[in-house]
């Protein structure tokens, strides 16, 4: 059973950054797609980025705007760095991981079976 553990929310001025990771307990967290996902107040939960299992494929939500970027480190840890947060990326962020053999990562949540339990990320003006 694959367990996902998110970290590195929390609550910054906007205009400042900050660096998600989520952590694997598989030995292998190689073989998985890992998304990130996330949910404002409010709405429904919305693609934000992805990274292949070699990681060179990432696509990228149309909103991250050369804001956000993702990396994995091939062990166990997949990154999301966020800069320039505006009110907007207020939102619980989420990461997720498969391990079809898709060519690329899927945009879509219901695609991914395994899920962390969220972090918390509160932009204040």
């Amino acid at each position: 059973q694959v367990q996902l553990v998110e970290s590195g929310g929390g609550s910054v001025q906007a205009g400042g950054s900050l660096r998600l990771s989520c952590v694997a307990n598989v030995r292998t967290f190689t073989i998985y797609d890992v998304a990130w996902f996330r949910q404002g107040p409010g709405k429904e939960r919305e693609f934000v980025a992805a990274i292949s299992r070699t990681g060179g494929i990432t696509p990228v939500a149309s909103f991250v705007q050369g804001r956000f970027a993702i990396s994995r480190d091939y062990w166990k840890t997949v990154d999301l760095q966020i800069d320039s947060l505006t009110a907007e990326d207020t939102a619980t962020y989420y990461c997720a991981a498969d391990d079809r053999a898709d060519t690329t990562p899927s945009r879509v949540a219901n695609e991914y079976a395994y899920w962390g339990q969220g972090t918390q990320v509160t932009v204040t003006s």
